[in-house]
């Protein structure tokens, strides 16, 4: 399992939070998500051999966030 934090521009309010970690956490091979308004990153626990923070960031910005590993 991987610990990774990634930034995320965009997010305004708690509804962008919570967008974000449902989004997230639809993912498979993700374990864990905390998502932070007010640092404006998400920590993803994730096991490396199913999915990539690569494919995490492209699921954040599916949603209309701007996001980097």
């Amino acid at each position: 399992m991987k610990t990774q934090k990634i930034s995320i521009e965009g997010m305004s309010c708690s509804h962008c939070v919570a967008s974000v970690t449902a989004a997230l956490k639809e993912q498979s091979g993700v374990t864990d998500v905390k998502v932070s308004l007010e640092n404006k990153n998400a920590t993803v626990v994730f096991d490396e051999n199913i999915v990539s923070c690569g494919t995490l960031v492209q699921v954040i910005e599916d949603i209309g966030f701007e996001a980097h590993c």
